[in-house]
């Protein structure tokens, strides 16, 4: 008696411990989906050069849709291929290193101006966050409420916030080697214009997907699909009101863009 009492005992903890450890998986992927992590961070030293340049002088580049990765024997779409196979993908290398070069300049032109202080390296961190934060909450919200569901992931909007920190470092080096006036705020507008060109033709396929696309099957991994909204599926048609106001929403997060680089340049 004891002996089967044990033995349901046991079985019945494997099932709660079973049972618990899915439950903290599929939360866990929803709230940090490690294989989008992983996948943004895939990329070569020739991407980030390209992808460098094509930040700065986008204004040619052509095409600006994403590749569909296949299987090699099946043919299948099965999602998008990596940055280092893929200028147009969004990654977050990039982002990450301009955050962090921003920070460390700001300590830079407050020493060249005397006015050093190590609070500085906080408050700049802070206030870089702060706006990555708001600037993230307006689009998820303007997706929301203009129906745009998840073909725009989590990963996938930080990552092109973050590209308007490569502009803002070319203007604090500017600032830094000599350029001041007129010449200083010249360098400033064209990373703004480069920059707001460059999200209007990223931004588009989050905010006006194309069905024929995105790959119907696009996971990253497949536990992903239905928990962080990494797959994209084909996307109902869009009426013209609607299709007017993603675009106007587009040119929004563009232009917002260039403010917040504002806010970022006066170090």
């Amino acid at each position: 008696m004891n002996d089967a009492t044990a033995q349901i005992g046991v079985q019945f903890g494997k099932q709660a411990l079973t049972a618990g450890q899915a439950y903290l998986d599929s939360h866990f992927v929803r709230l940090l989906p490690l294989a989008h992590l992983k996948h943004s961070f895939n990329v070569s030293n020739s991407y980030v050069v390209n992808k460098i340049r094509l930040v700065l002088f986008p204004w040619r580049h052509r095409p600006w849709s994403r590749t569909v990765e296949r299987n090699e024997s099946t043919g299948v779409a099965e999602g998008w291929k990596p940055p280092r196979d893929d200028i147009n993908c969004p990654d977050l290398y990039i982002p990450v290193m301009a955050l962090v070069t921003y920070i460390l300049l700001s300590g830079v032109a407050a020493g060249k101006a005397g006015t050093f202080d190590p609070r500085i390296l906080g408050q700049s961190a802070s206030r870089a966050f702060g706006i990555l934060l708001l600037e993230f909450v307006c689009i998820r919200l303007g997706c929301y409420l203009l129906g745009i569901g998840e073909e725009g992931t989590v990963v996938d909007l930080v990552s092109y916030e973050g590209y308007k920190f490569v502009g803002v470092i070319v203007a604090l080096v500017a600032g830094l080697v000599g350029a001041s006036g007129w010449s200083f705020w010249l360098v400033f507008a064209y990373v703004v214009l480069a920059n707001f060109f460059f999200q209007l033709r990223s931004l588009r396929h989050l905010v006006l997907p194309d069905p024929s696309l995105s790959p119907l099957d696009h996971v990253v991994d497949p536990s992903a699909s239905s928990s962080s909204g990494t797959g994209t599926g084909h996307s109902s048609p869009t009426s013209h009101a609607q299709r007017a106001r993603r675009i106007q929403f587009l040119f929004v997060i563009a232009a917002a863009q260039g403010l917040s680089m504002g806010i970022l340049v006066r170090v």
